[in-house]
């Protein structure tokens, strides 16, 4: 049976929330039968046409690298969209891959009392993703292909965010963002430029699960965060 275009958009749950037609719409439109609409969009890397929705989908059916073999769904990111505030982790744990929203195990514990404690809210002016969107097997560190085939998302959600403070939460993260080697020892308690946006590198809140010395260091980071924020904000 062949599909014309909003049979196929209400096929994926989509129906009328695709407004815009960009080259990718035009793509799933014409591909015929149904199952050819997720090659396509899998196929289809991230551009700056693209808005959250579609950004949405495109992660979903994505198949750029092998994590997308073992996941039980991608994990976008979750927050406000609109917000000053950007965290970027790793990647999802099982029980992130689980419900589909990062940080939720016991390093989003911490991460939510990291937040309390300079005053900020999970979803309130807040956004928290992630290097890769798919869960790593047995929770490894993504591989740098991996990671590379997952940044032009991510390099889209801060485009259509537009954060006034990204912070880099742990190595990988931070390598995925500045694009080079880092130590975080070496990192944090510096200014970082993000194509014209202030950066803040920090420990992952797993690590500070294994390694409490290491929360000390933390706290001066998350003063450090608040200080460039005002800054950013005038204040």
């Amino acid at each position: 049976m062949t599909l014309n275009r909003e049979q196929i958009l209400r096929e994926m749950g989509l129906g009328p929330v695709w407004k815009l037609r960009t080259a990718l719409v035009e793509k799933v439109a014409a591909a015929e039968p149904l199952r050819e609409v997720v090659k396509v969009i899998a196929a289809a890397p991230p551009s700056a046409a693209m808005a959250w929705d579609e950004l949405a989908v495109a992660v979903a059916a994505c198949r750029q690298c092998r994590l997308c073999e073992a996941r039980k769904q991608a994990v976008l990111g979750v927050g406000d969209v609109n917000a000053d505030w950007l965290f970027v982790g790793e990647g999802p744990g099982a029980e992130e891959d689980q419900r589909g929203e990062p940080f939720i195990g016991q390093a989003g514990k911490l991460l939510d009392n990291m937040l309390a404690a300079i005053g900020l809210k999970r979803g309130q002016d807040v956004y928290i993703a992630n290097a890769v969107k798919c869960r790593p097997p047995e929770n490894r560190t993504p591989a740098p292909e991996e990671i590379a085939a997952c940044r032009p998302y991510l390099v889209r959600q801060i485009e259509l965010i537009q954060p006034k403070l990204i912070v880099a939460l742990g190595r990988p993260a931070a390598q995925t963002l500045l694009q080079s080697e880092i130590k975080i020892a070496a990192a944090r308690g510096k200014l970082h430029d993000y194509h014209g946006i202030p950066l803040i590198v920090t420990y992952h809140p797993a690590y500070l699960l294994r390694t409490l010395a290491d929360k000390a260091k933390a706290w001066e980071d998350l003063c450090f965060m608040r200080r460039t924020m005002a800054a950013q904000k005038g204040g």
